[in-house]
């Protein structure tokens, strides 16, 4: 199993359950195929680079795991049909990412 990083925008006029339920859609998913869940992370309501879909803000969220390969396409056809998703990337993180991510988490949980 190879471990992965999945950051996806939602749409900014979603309710706050409708975001619950669409981060729950893929991490459901992904536990069916067999992946651990790593580390998740809800970045908030962050202000766009450019416009999308004419909106200027997204809710940012990423998800960290490890699951058999054949599971990312599958995930990432699910995300173009949902019209919530406004973009998303996945990224098979290296050794160096692996280590790094959990660095990033460790001084995470220190300022908290």
């Amino acid at each position: 199993m190879n471990q992965y990083e999945t950051v996806f925008i939602l749409n900014p006029v979603l309710s706050e359950e409708q975001i619950k339920e669409t981060v729950k859609k893929f991490e459901d998913y992904l536990k069916s195929e067999g992946a651990e869940i790593v580390h998740k992370e809800d970045w908030g309501l962050k202000k766009l680079a450019y416009p999308i879909e004419n909106k200027k803000s997204g809710f940012y969220h990423l998800l960290e795991f490890q699951v058999n390969p054949a599971a990312i396409d599958t995930m990432e056809l699910m995300m173009r049909q949902d019209e919530r998703v406004m973009r998303f990337l996945t990224v098979k993180l290296d050794k160096y990412a692996v280590e790094w991510a959990r660095e990033r988490v460790k001084r995470m949980n220190k300022k908290a």
